[in-house]
């Protein structure tokens, strides 16, 4: 029995790792439980799960969350005290560190101090902390596993590893093109958030799902790669595949290639990081190439989709710029989503951030919040600037 934190239990990702528990009632048991502001979710998990401490970033929201517990009886702690609690539970054996965003990075940062074994779905974490992150959970004999289904692919093309073979070429990424592959180019300016967040193959969050559109999931998944393993950034290539059946694939010198191929369900990522270094039984769909569709793909357009080219170009930069570039995307997708710019805006606002920017030190989780919190000031005002509707 592995008993279970989750920060970011009412999200996309904290959602499907409490599918999981329901899976395997008897390997897991969830202890601790922590949300930004969904009380109303937050509290039906407290209900079914009765986790030991539950953590609400939002603290009028955590009172109200006591009022809906149902006499549950569960510590409720609140803000970002409360959230790193969660992420260092005591009692835990598997921290799953799931929001997205700068908000993220901070839990992520106390749980790779725990020692425990932590399922880290946030990249920008390993994008604004770099090696940094990686070498305090050596220091506390911490094991990280990645649960980006990319990046989980990779861990298990290595063996369950994060080590890359002497014999590796480069890592292709595959993307499903997210749901504007087909769109005119001339339309894109013009396509409204609802459009965006119609993607053709993943459920994701809303932040996750324009990140997907615009590619600059990728660009911050490139970057994520090399961090993790340990790759130069150029090895890290991009291809687009409709289907999202081969995850990704790791080519040898000698030409040859592995892949790791499966539905797409974020759900058996999840599950291989809670139960590592075994595999469980999953009641999700099985793959099969007899009923797999016909698998393709395609070169991205840098030129249509510009944010993919900031992962390289980041990449060769100071550090700071990966945290620039997290925290201008942020604010731009925010603004896109209230209807406050274009779609197309978005990398014009990044760019605008970009070259104003002066490198800064990013050794520490305050550095990173230094100048995440200057990005994104900085990208508000460009926006009412460059931007008006």
């Amino acid at each position: 029995m592995r008993r279970v934190a989750i920060v970011g239990s009412t999200g996309s990702i904290g959602r499907r790792a409490l599918d999981v528990v329901r899976w395997h009632r008897d390997k897991f048991e969830v202890v601790a439980l922590a949300a930004a502001r969904s009380v109303e979710v937050l509290a039906s998990q407290v209900v079914e799960f009765r986790p030991k401490v539950v953590a609400l970033r939002d603290a009028e929201k955590a009172k109200l969350l006591e009022q809906l517990m149902l006499g549950a009886d569960t510590r409720v702690l609140s803000g970002g005290e409360g959230i790193r609690e969660v992420a260092a539970a005591e009692g835990a054996d598997v921290v799953i560190v799931a929001p997205s965003g700068i908000s993220g990075v901070q839990p992520a940062w106390t749980a790779a101090g725990t020692g425990k074994l932590v399922g880290l779905a946030n990249k920008e974490s390993l994008v604004c902390l770099g090696e940094n992150i990686l070498s305090r959970a050596r220091q506390a004999g911490t094991t990280i596993v990645p649960v980006d289904s990319e990046h989980s692919a990779i861990f298990q093309c290595f063996g369950g590893s994060l080590t890359p073979p002497r014999e590796l070429d480069h890592i292709e990424l595959t993307c499903s093109g997210g749901p504007l592959k087909d769109v005119d180019g001339s339309r894109l300016r013009e396509v409204s958030p609802e459009e965006v967040l119609r993607h053709p193959t993943w459920e994701m969050g809303p932040k996750i799902t324009v990140d997907s559109a615009t590619l600059m999931n990728k660009a911050f998944e490139i970057i994520e790669a090399s961090v993790l393993f340990g790759v130069p950034a150029e090895r890290v290539k991009v291809v687009i595949h409709p289907q999202s059946i081969v995850h990704l694939m790791v080519v040898f010198k000698d030409g040859s290639a592995l892949a790791q191929l499966g539905w797409p369900d974020m759900r058996i990522p999840i599950q291989y990081a809670m139960s590592y270094p075994d595999r469980l039984e999953s009641p999700g769909k099985k793959f099969g190439p007899a009923i797999a569709e016909k698998l393709t793909f395609f070169e991205p357009d840098i030129e249509r989709f510009p944010c993919l080219g900031f992962g390289y170009e980041a990449s060769k930069l100071a550090p700071s710029y990966r945290t620039v570039l997290v925290a201008a995307d942020e604010v731009a997708v925010e603004l896109f989503l209230n209807r406050r710019i274009r779609f197309t805006d978005i990398p014009r606002l990044v760019r605008r951030v970009f070259e104003k920017h002066q490198p800064a030190r990013v050794e520490s989780l305050e550095d990173v919040i230094e100048v995440a919190e200057w990005a994104q000031r900085v990208t508000h005002e460009e926006a009412q600037r460059a931007c008006p509707w």
